[in-house]
């Protein structure tokens, strides 16, 4: 059973949201928080399998939130989907490299909301790799963010650094296999690897690591 906290300040929207996640068999909700500093409160009780949460909230909002929960060790095995209204949001790029695994935009269809939530559970991306490059992508080419090589990135082989620029692309385990000229299990070696090496998180943070590192193009 996939356990999930829903946070948002606005009642309607956690009323839907906990409707269409109760509905399904293999999900159940976890509660609810209308604000950042209750969610991590509630993500401590309830140590959910995953976290929707709205990042423009009262308060705590939903970046710091997100920071505090991904930071906790207790809460490891604990997965933020970051909910928001605009496609590309300024606070997206820092909720992803803060820990979340993705994002969704709140008029997602209730099929791919629920898709995503399994996926992430199981310990997939969250979503294509190339519409997280595009949001990474839009926000870095609007700012001055300087190139701040990670402090492991010299632990990565030269075919780790290439997969991991690939995967900042936007290019799927199958896609840099094909690439490559590799297996996709190949490929998939790879990417585990410097996600491990890195320390990310999940594919998302390692997207942000390659633009932060000067290894995306």
């Amino acid at each position: 059973m996939i356990t999930v906290l829903i946070v948002d300040d606005q009642e309607l929207v956690r009323i839907g949201l906990r409707a269409l996640i109760d509905s399904e068999d293999d999900m159940s909700c976890a509660g609810e928080a209308a604000d950042g500093l209750a969610a991590v409160g509630a993500a401590k009780e309830s140590r959910p399998d995953i976290v929707l949460m709205d990042i423009r909230m009262p308060g705590v909002d939903g970046l710091e939130a997100t920071r505090r929960i991904s930071a906790d060790p207790a809460l490891e095995h604990t997965r933020v989907i970051v909910l928001t209204t605009f496609e590309v949001d300024e606070y997206v790029f820092e909720a992803l490299r803060h820990g979340a695994s993705g994002f969704l935009l709140k008029d997602t269809k209730p099929a791919e909301l629920l898709r995503a939530i399994r996926l992430v559970a199981a310990g997939d991306a969250l979503l294509s790799p190339s519409v997280t490059r595009k949001v990474v992508s839009e926000f870095v080419s609007h700012t001055s963010r300087p190139v701040k090589p990670h402090p492991y990135l010299h632990t990565l082989t030269d075919r780790e650094r290439e997969v991991v620029s690939l995967v900042a692309e936007g290019l799927s385990n199958q896609e840099i296999a094909e690439r490559l000229v590799v297996s996709p299990a190949t490929a998939r070696t790879h990417v585990s690897r410097a996600m491990t090496k890195l320390g990310a998180r999940d594919r998302a943070q390692l997207v942000v690591f390659a633009y932060q590192s000067g290894l995306a193009n």
